[in-house]
């Protein structure tokens, strides 16, 4: 049963400390879930810095992250390119795939890696990995089965509160 991140059994805090591979949807994870269409067909989303903050540090603390979603945008490769995100998986159809993939590619255990997505596609990405998140404003059927649960929805602070456990659980354990 999925808990709120705060209130994580030390059995997942110890899990988190060993992470060293973060996959994060985009659309309801790492945006709103909204997405501006003009009249000629070009897209926009809205991305929170503090979230781009918490990305960025888990990179400089070697940490690998990677982004895998269903949809394919211009504005994702510009985010993405921007944090210095190396893997990047758009338009992808089969996540559960990609991830194991990437894990083999990476040489990261799968108990090692964690998932965070909102929606139904996500699933497979849960199924995945040692460690499943799920942002406040995710669908009840994944939430139901994420492992933690952000108090700050996709888009608005749920990704920087994911890399702030991880990096706090992390220093825990070296002190």
């Amino acid at each position: 049963m999925a808990v709120l991140i705060e209130m994580a059994s030390p059995e997942l805090v110890a899990a988190a400390a060993d992470i060293g591979l973060v996959v994060f949807d985009v659309d309801g994870v790492m945006t709103d879930g909204k997405f501006t269409l003009d009249d000629a067909g070009n897209e926009s989303k809205t991305f929170n810095t503090q979230d781009g903050y918490g990305l960025r540090h888990l990179i400089e603390c070697g940490i690998r992250v990677a982004v895998i979603t269903g949809r394919s945008s211009g504005a994702v490769t510009a985010r993405t390119a921007e944090l210095g995100i190396e893997h990047v998986f758009q338009g992808c159809r089969d996540k559960h795939a990609a991830i194991t993939g990437l894990l083999s590619k990476l040489s990261v255990e799968q108990k090692q890696a964690a998932a965070v997505g909102d929606d139904m596609p996500d699933l497979p990405m849960f199924e995945a990995t040692g460690i499943a998140f799920a942002p406040a404003n995710a669908v009840v059927a994944v939430a139901s089965r994420a492992d933690l649960i952000t108090r700050r929805p996709g888009g608005d602070g749920a990704v920087r509160e994911i890399a702030d456990f991880i990096l706090a659980a992390r220093e825990a354990r070296s002190t």
